[in-house]
């Protein structure tokens, strides 16, 4: 494992271990020279591959000749920002614990060891990689939809960034309550050349996978946002028997009115505003007419998933689901007189009725040309007919 270079006088020791440490003395002729090797040695406690809120522990061991000395240890993230681990060491120094709680997927990256000694000096640094499989998704969100709109759902993995050597599965799940049943909608695996494969699994409601490459993330896609659609989709990577998951909360908000249709002239209606699930503390729900005044204005209570409006006269009305002052989604419902729409069904079936005649017309009048057509057509068969039979009979009388 060594080699000395005759022209400089370089020894050279591949793969140091512990007890490579210790002094080598250069003779030449009557000269001596003696150095001193302190090693160390750094170990991570796992195979280097995490998961999110795993621990990163980290053993770091010393051999000299001479005494050991006790060691300032500085540790940096893939982001050079100092972290502060839990550290431990037996009495002698020569073992080191550090012990860092709860990583993160911003945390994959080339972290670096510093160690440092007054007497002897040392000023050492030793790097290494922590790779750390997650989302780059928070660990649970929210996305607001209306009934008929369409949403895709998107989990981002980190993978890409980093070497990882071996393969994944994992699982889209979806449950419409936290107590209720879970449906598993598609399974996948990525291998270790960061190929993506899903299985779509059958379910009570339509959505499409959306075209996967390797650096792309898991997305579903739900064409036609239903009421219903509502509820926890939950994305789960596995890996050596450990596994994480990113949760998405999607929450439909719908309108409606009570009774359907026009508005009597007089009589009151109720509009209803209507979300999935329960709204956090800092959302509320907004009731709005347009071109309205203060008064045309109604916002749910705190934690109510649902806010009601009367209207007695026609108008457009606006439902805003607004967090903290945020406008996320909004729907609108247009009120219409009774009169109004009495005068559009009649003017509609005015319209409808003169086209009607109109067309019967026409048919009329293309069916009596045809008629009178054919009519002509027969009346010159007839006389040729005739003129034809004249002209056999002339010849036999010759």
């Amino acid at each position: 494992r060594s080699e000395i270079n005759s022209n400089s006088k370089q020894l050279k020791v591949w793969g140091l271990k512990l007890s490579d440490a210790g002094t080598y003395t250069c003779e030449y002729g009557s000269h001596a020279v003696s150095i001193s090797l302190h090693v160390f040695q750094l170990t991570i406690l796992s195979d280097r591959h995490f998961l999110p809120n795993e621990d990163l522990k980290l053993t770091l061991v010393q051999n000299a000749p001479h005494s050991l000395p006790s060691l300032k240890i500085a540790l940096f993230n893939s982001n050079n920002n100092m972290v502060r681990p839990e550290l431990s060491q037996d009495k002698t120094h020569q073992k080191y614990t550090l012990t860092l709680q709860k990583l993160k997927a911003m945390d994959s990256g080339t972290w670096m060891c510093h160690v440092h000694s007054d007497s002897p000096l040392i000023n050492q640094n030793i790097s290494f990689d922590v790779k750390v499989l997650g989302f780059q998704n928070p660990d649970s969100e929210r996305k607001y939809a209306t009934v008929g709109s369409t949403v895709i759902l998107s989990w981002h993995l980190n993978f890409q960034k980093i070497k990882w050597e071996r393969g994944f599965t994992g699982q889209l799940n979806w449950k419409q309550q936290a107590n209720a049943t879970t449906h598993k909608l598609l399974d996948f695996n990525v291998t270790a050349q960061r190929e993506q494969h899903k299985t779509k699994k059958r379910s009570h409601f339509w959505f499409e996978i959306l075209e996967s490459k390797p650096e792309s993330p898991i997305e579903v896609k739900l064409p036609k946002v239903h009421f219903n659609s509502s509820g926890q989709y939950q994305c789960q990577l596995a890996y050596d028997t450990r596994s994480t998951q990113s949760e998405i909360e999607l929450v439909v908000m719908k309108v409606s009115a009570n009774p359907v249709g026009p508005l009597p002239k007089g009589a009151e209606m109720t509009l209803t505003c209507q979300v999935s699930g329960s709204l956090p503390s800092n959302t509320r729900l907004r009731w709005e007419r347009v071109n309205g005044t203060q008064m045309d204005v109604k916002e749910s209570k705190q934690h109510e998933s649902k806010v009601e409006v009367k209207v007695s006269s026609a108008g457009l009305w606006n439902c805003h689901l607004i967090e903290d002052n945020d406008m996320k989604i909004s729907l609108s419902y247009p009120v219409e007189e009774a009169s109004v729409w009495i005068r559009y069904v009649i003017t509609g079936a005015s319209i409808g009725g003169s086209m009607l005649v109109f067309g019967l017309a026409c048919l009329c009048i293309i069916s009596g040309i045809s008629w009178q057509r054919r009519r002509q057509q027969a009346k010159r068969m007839i006389r040729a007919r005739q003129h034809l039979l004249e002209n056999k009979t002339c010849q036999c009388q010759q």
